[in-house]
């Protein structure tokens, strides 16, 4: 038998109708064995995610400050849900045990945990499935990190013992005994967690669009959904801002070569994205599989004459930016010219030491810092096989007015990075979008 591993976000689990949905998905394919439920999320916009509440309490009950009235609304949320699906177990001794723990200054990891553990014993009740607590299976080292070997090691033992299990997302356990929560995508990071564990065929993370979009759907109408991507290009679009599963919670299963389903709970029936290892170049219909982009960069532009035979003069420019505390994001150079990007916020109180120390170090002809630039990647791997993709970029940015100002395209060209006005940024992206998919596959 085939295992998948399928992980719910919030608004997957945000009342009893979307637990439902979460039951019939999961019942509809035997193979789907192990599940990680996150904890419930908003119902509509003016609502609050159980997490948001559970900080709240712990917040008040650290600072002194009544909670009750907020706790009572993570009460009522959970039972209305248990009522709702008629399921029988009883929550009150946990949700009790929860209240008087916060009370007692357990902290803000334990408190945010616990809308996923009882989400997952909830959950486990109505599937009629084993609930397994990640205090048992998860761990960190006493410097917070993630005990990667001691956490595979024990969820492969523990979840061995159990066909079909629930293991609630975003935490685990600490050196010393305490719950610990991820910092970032816990939920998604369980799910690959025990993805690898297992084994398994498939990673299913089922939220609330159906797969990952070529372009930012709040600039491009409609975007086309990325039916397969890459984990190297999934990470270049992350990286460059996109809304997608960020490259680092996946990152077990791709070290194991596991491929990742992005998946719709409310259009279970549509295929999503899937996230692989390699994809053939025939399955990117459009030339490119997407568009990411940044706003707020800047350019650090040092013009030496005969800067390309100068021993160590990169270096030294570099050691500049690093002093300062400084990261880089692109080096695009020329003969005499060597351009680095940084984000401009990381300037801020530091052009003049930045300048004075650059020409210290490098004695250059010329420094200057040029701001407002937004950078956007079109990422695709069958860039490097298809003629004529740069020519179809940059003659789409010129139809639309868009000046460049920067072009950095690595030896690999799975990507393109072009730098404009921050101003262009929008119109540029709809541009190249444009340039790509035919206007009459619009949606």
């Amino acid at each position: 038998m085939a295992i998948k591993v399928a992980k719910f976000g919030g608004s997957s689990l945000a009342d009893a109708g979307q637990f439902e949905k979460v039951k019939a998905i999961l019942l509809s394919d035997p193979d789907r064995r192990y599940v990680v439920p996150s904890a419930p999320g908003k119902r509509g916009y003016t609502d609050i995610k159980v997490t948001d509440m559970l900080y709240e309490c712990s917040r008040k009950a650290a600072a002194g400050n009544a909670y009750q009235e907020v706790f009572d609304r993570i009460r009522e949320r959970y039972m209305d849900i248990r009522e709702e699906l008629g399921v029988s177990f009883d929550l009150k001794p946990a949700l009790d045990e929860i209240e008087r723990r916060i009370a007692m200054g357990e902290g803000s990891d334990y408190a945010a945990s616990r809308g996923e553990y009882l989400n997952g014993m909830l959950l486990a009740a109505y599937l009629g499935w084993d609930f397994v607590d990640p205090a048992e299976c998860v761990f960190f080292t006493d410097k917070g990190k993630l005990d990667e070997r001691k956490t595979e090691e024990a969820l492969s033992r523990i979840l061995k013992e159990h066909s079909y299990a629930v293991i609630p997302g975003f935490y685990g356990m600490d050196a010393s005994g305490k719950i610990k929560t991820f910092s970032r995508g816990g939920s998604d990071i369980t799910g690959a967690l025990v993805a690898q564990a297992v084994q398994a065929d498939v990673y299913e993370n089922w939220t609330d669009v159906s797969g990952c979009m070529m372009a930012d759907p709040r600039i491009v109408r409609n975007p086309e959904v990325i039916r397969y991507v890459t984990y190297r290009e999934l990470r270049e679009l992350s990286y460059m801002g996109a809304g997608v599963l960020h490259e680092d919670a996946l990152f077990p299963v791709r070290k194991s070569g596991i491929p990742t389903n992005i998946r719709n709970t409310n259009d279970p029936e549509a295929p999503g994205t899937m996230i692989c290892y390699e994809a053939d170049d025939e399955d990117s219909e459009f030339g490119i599989t997407g568009i990411a982009g940044h706003k707020d960069f800047a350019i650090v532009n040092v013009e030496k004459t005969m800067m390309n035979s100068e021993l160590g003069f990169g270096r030294r420019v570099l050691q500049a930016i690093e002093e300062q505390g400084i990261s880089f994001e692109h080096m695009p150079s020329g003969i005499d010219t060597m351009c680095v990007v940084v984000h401009e916020d990381s300037l801020a109180g530091k052009k003049e030491k930045l300048v004075s120390r650059i020409y210290e170090l490098c004695d250059p002809d010329s420094v200057e810092i040029h701001s407002g630039l937004a950078l956007i990647a079109t990422v695709g791997r069958g860039m490097v096989r298809t003629k004529g993709t740069c020519a179809k970029l940059f003659n789409a940015l010129e139809k639309a007015g868009v000046n460049v100002r920067l072009i950095d395209q690595g030896s690999s060209e799975l990507n393109i990075i072009v730098g404009v006005d921050n101003l262009d940024f929008e119109n540029a992206v709809r541009a190249i979008y444009r340039a790509f998919v035919p206007k009459d596959r619009a949606r």
